[in-house]
């Protein structure tokens, strides 16, 4: 059974940074790609970024260089680094498991229960 589990979200100023960290179990981690993605208040699902397997990564514009995505196989764990962060990044945080190594989100793609992150001052 894929798991995956969220951590690092909270409350944090604007212009403040977070890491967030997704374990995950239950399939072979180093073999997927993995994406995040977050749910803003009163809107759907919007992807933020993507690695490969591999490392290879993509950004939404709206992160591209204020956010960076990383993986430690080893440790079977998806992190993303947000810095400079604005009260439009307040959003529930979801790592997701991709269908095969590319770094692709689709809809349908195991999530986790997510993480809260709240810019506000």
């Amino acid at each position: 059974e894929v798991q995956l589990v969220e951590s690092g979200g909270g409350l944090v100023q604007p212009g403040g940074s977070l890491r967030l960290s997704c374990v995950a179990s239950g399939f072979n981690f180093s073999a997927y790609g993995m994406s995040w993605v977050r749910q803003v208040p009163r809107k759907g699902i919007e992807w933020v970024s993507s690695i490969s397997n591999q490392g290879n990564d993509l950004y939404a514009d709206f992160v591209r260089g204020r956010g960076t995505i990383s993986r430690d196989n080893a440790k079977n764990t998806l992190y993303l680094q947000l810095n400079d962060l604005r009260t439009e990044d307040t959003a529930i945080y979801y790592c997701a498991k991709g269908a095969n190594h590319v770094p692709f989100y689709r809809q349908d793609d195991a999530r986790g229960q997510g993480t809260q992150v709240t810019v506000s001052s």
